[in-house]
């Protein structure tokens, strides 16, 4: 099942209520806040790097860029990166600007969000491919999403 029914069902059978908006293929987070109607900071931007060894999804508010320096105190690392078209295709099987916000059961990999993701109301986010939006409560993401909360944007 791809990504997109996978997601979708996912939020369904948790009775999350989510808005979805299908719309022209977004390359950039600032295209996406466009065709939403949302601010850019409602955004929840999801991006694998590579620690050291292993693989791991951040989710950072659209409006942020990461701070490489902050992840590596955190995992205590010298080495970070983020995933290769390829290896992002191998690990998720998306193209880059469609990953959601979601770790497992959709996506198995380890999931983190940074604080300014719990700071706004609502999460928008495209949903496993370039044409498809979902946006809802930041409550209920954090909730289903399970992510673990730490510190990575840029000050």
């Amino acid at each position: 099942m791809e990504i997109y029914q996978k997601l979708k069902k996912f939020l369904k059978e948790n009775r999350i209520e989510f808005r979805e908006i299908n719309h022209q293929p977004t390359f950039t987070s600032e295209e996406s806040a466009n065709v939403r109607g949302e601010d850019l900071s409602v955004g929840g931007k999801a991006l694998v790097m590579k620690i050291d060894d292993d693989f791991k999804l951040f989710v950072i508010s659209a409006s942020k860029k990461i701070d490489s320096r902050k992840i590596k105190k955190h995992f205590n690392v010298k080495r970070t990166r983020f995933a290769t078209e390829e290896e992002l295709k191998e690990l998720t099987d998306l193209v880059p600007g469609a990953v959601p916000p979601f770790g497992r059961p959709i996506i198995d990999i380890d999931l983190y969000a940074d604080r300014s993701v719990t700071e706004n109301e609502r999460i928008a986010f495209n949903a496993g491919s370039l044409s498809n939006s979902f946006i809802l409560e930041t409550g209920d993401y954090l909730k289903i999403a399970k992510p673990e909360i730490i510190d990575m944007a840029e000050d």
